[in-house]
């Protein structure tokens, strides 16, 4: 039985919500260690892009027992259902299902509170603040080194007595490095330190983007509201998927009339194609791989997305889109390790450094919340390193797999509820 890692330095490389999650879980079972974050992003605060998360079972059961154990961070949504063009509830396809929906941002500043002591006052205050910190005083947390700015230039496996070296650029461009005895990559679909370790693995474009936004609840008509509000509205037709629900405000607010409708249209582009290029060439000339960010988009390519929007959805989406201020893209990629362990068992892939779920899944913020949950599990001494390997390794191969069938069906197939 492989016994539990006992850590007295370990390195994360990421610190978005997977890196933070692993972070906490290493804070909460191994208090002696010392954790370093080495952040890409050149601001001390990543940008919050206003992106939705569906909350899995994972996730929940994660900030009940490490992040905030009885705040409720989640928008109910008790219903599914799918539209035709015309904007009707198509019948068969309403299902009574309730799921959570939060946002990126409400988590990310959480956790950011949880393990480096990042202030929350500003995201939090009151009396909410003051029963959240009554209910965590026992809690302790905000001890982890959070470097932004940290671009990873190597990493080095140098013996089991040694450990792994790990070198990076600091904000001020000076080379820095350190020796950990566990690293855990956490950066990302186009990770470094995977591609530094295992270059064969690449990420490949799917064929579609999402184009994404969020739209203020007061500020949509009596329509729309009808057809969102605590509800996980769809519409499909050739090429083309649009979804939508409701997730929690500005500071994580969730009081009604306050939140925000998060909406995410998938299209079918051409790779290397004029249309794709243009879409994701920022106002600044940049023609970004990925993700455009918010306030990125050329006026003209907007026209047309909104202009599209009237043309092939259902009214109450098109109004979605017309009403966003702060649209992004992100395009959608495939990637997967195989394997989640290098360096002789020092270091771990994690979430979507390990396997890039398409967002179909509505399970990438849970497969990070799955991974750090196992860990912890390692850590307890509930199971073996074997066990957390293949749980782990099962987990992302049968995520990422789901994903590339529920995309393929969405934008190449014949969707049941297609219009």
């Amino acid at each position: 039985m492989s016994a539990a890692p006992k850590p007295k330095h370990v390195i994360i490389v990421g610190g978005s919500l997977a890196g933070l999650m692993h972070a906490l879980t290493l804070l909460t079972h191994c208090p002696s260690a010392r954790v370093t974050i080495l952040e890409r992003s050149p601001t001390a605060l990543l940008h919050n892009q206003g992106a939705g998360v569906v909350a899995g079972s994972d996730t929940q059961a994660f900030f009940s027992r490490y992040v905030c154990p009885g705040h409720d961070f989640a928008v109910s949504s008790r219903r599914r259902q799918y539209l035709d063009r015309s904007g009707e509830v198509i019948k068969q396809s309403v299902e009574d299902r309730e799921q959570r929906m939060t946002s990126w941002d409400t988590l990310y500043r959480f956790l950011r509170w949880r393990v480096d002591g990042m202030d929350i006052e500003d995201y939090v205050s009151g009396s909410d603040l003051e029963d959240l910190q009554a209910r965590l005083s026992d809690h302790s947390h905000g001890n982890a080194d959070y470097l932004y700015g940290c671009k990873v230039l190597s990493v080095e496996d140098m013996g089991p007595t040694e450990g792994v070296l790990v070198c990076w650029t600091n904000k001020s461009g000076e080379e820095a490095q350190a020796t950990a005895d566990l690293v855990i990559a956490a950066d990302g679909a186009n990770s470094s330190v995977r591609k530094t370790l295992l270059p064969s693995v690449e990420r490949t474009y799917a064929g579609y983007v999402a184009v994404r936004g969020t739209v203020p609840e007061d500020e949509i008509s009596e329509s729309a509201t009808e057809t969102f509000i605590e509800k996980f509205t769809f519409f499909h037709t050739e090429g083309t998927q649009i979804l939508a629900y409701v997730i929690p405000g500005d500071h994580g607010t969730l009081e009604p009339g306050k939140r925000l409708v998060n909406w995410v249209w998938y299209r079918n582009y051409i790779d290397d194609s004029g249309e794709l290029a243009d879409l994701m060439t920022g106002k600044d000339g940049t023609r970004h791989r990925v993700t455009l960010p918010p306030d990125q988009m050329k006026n003209e390519a907007w026209v047309k997305q909104k202009q599209d929007a009237k043309d092939i959805l259902p009214p109450q989406f098109a109004e979605l889109v017309d009403k966003t201020t702060h649209p992004f893209v992100q395009a959608i990629t495939d990637n997967m390790s195989p394997t989640n362990q290098c360096c002789g068992g020092r270091l771990y892939l994690v979430g979507d450094a390990l396997a890039g779920f398409r967002p179909h899944t509505a399970a990438s913020t849970n497969q990070a919340a799955f991974d750090a949950s196992t860990l912890g599990e390692w850590l307890k001494g509930k199971i073996d390193g074997k066990a957390y390997n293949d749980r782990i390794m099962h987990h992302a191969i049968d995520g990422q797999r789901h994903g590339v069938e529920l995309g393929e069906r969405s934008q190449f197939g014949r969707h049941p509820f297609a219009s």
